[in-house]
């Protein structure tokens, strides 16, 4: 479904992702995982089709469509769907409203008809009931007053709404205290079946309790240094992230 070969990129002259393979195929969930600088949320961000980074290397496809030749509203019209790690806040922009503006995009690029307003509320109340929102929050400017723990519920939200077929989690658990967790997690696992896929990138272990991964990836200095199953993210939590530096010393440069 979605692969990665030999990605280089940077911002300006400064060099972060260094030589990123990765390949995620329909109904895997990987999560990724590294210390800070590491290049986490640039590969997140350079997925979804963010300005300002500079890719001198390497090709990034879902399902056969070259991405890096896409911008980020083609992505989204494909399926690609990122949650922020610091979710924006548009004041003055109903939710319910832009949702319904965003779904129908998806659906006029696809060639499907429009979703009418009784149709789509019934749909959101729905989604809306996954992550347990109460039933103001549809009327609330997107993201404006909201606690760090409602803003990522927000997040998980829309991505339950638009229903992508490949979902990148960058770091969706910071901030969020164990039963806001417990609550995002629970709308994330309710998305994974065999035809989507999800890439969760976080610090912790914590999160992988309840959204466990297929497979585990260590991203370390712009470079995944070794993959492996859940266990590798339980032995990331015993070891910390000091003893990746030294399987990634190995690695070609």
């Amino acid at each position: 479904m979605f692969k990665i070969e030999n990605l280089h990129a940077g911002v300006e002259d400064k060099s972060i992702l260094k030589g990123i393979d990765l390949q995620i195929n329909a109904g895997e969930v990987h999560a990724v995982m590294g210390p800070n600088g590491s290049g986490k949320s640039t590969l997140a961000q350079i997925i979804a089709g963010r300005d300002g980074y500079d890719i001198t290397q390497g090709t990034m496809e879902f399902r056969g469509r070259d991405l890096l030749d896409c911008g980020p509203e083609e992505r989204a019209h494909l399926g690609v769907f990122l949650a922020f790690q610091y979710p924006v806040e548009i004041p003055g922009v109903n939710t319910t409203y832009f949702l319904k503006a965003a779904v129908n995009e998806v659906r006029k690029a696809r060639g499907l008809p429009e979703m009418d307003a009784v149709k789509f509320l019934q749909y959101i109340r729905e989604k809306a009931k996954l992550l347990d929102l109460p039933g103001d929050f549809l009327k609330r400017s997107i993201n404006t007053g909201f606690s760090g723990g409602e803003k990522k519920r927000n997040e998980i939200f829309q991505m339950a709404v638009l229903e992508p077929d490949f979902a990148v989690l960058d770091e969706t658990d910071s901030g969020l205290d164990i039963d806001a967790l417990k609550t995002v997690s629970h709308g994330v696992n309710q998305l994974r079946n065999a035809q989507r896929a999800q890439l969760v990138i976080t610090h912790y272990q914590r999160l992988l309790d309840y959204i466990v991964p297929d497979i585990v990836h260590v991203l370390h200095d712009g470079r995944i240094v070794r993959s492996g199953d859940r266990d590798l993210a339980l032995e990331l939590e015993k070891r910390g992230y000091s003893w990746v530096a030294e399987a990634s010393a190995t690695l070609p440069a």
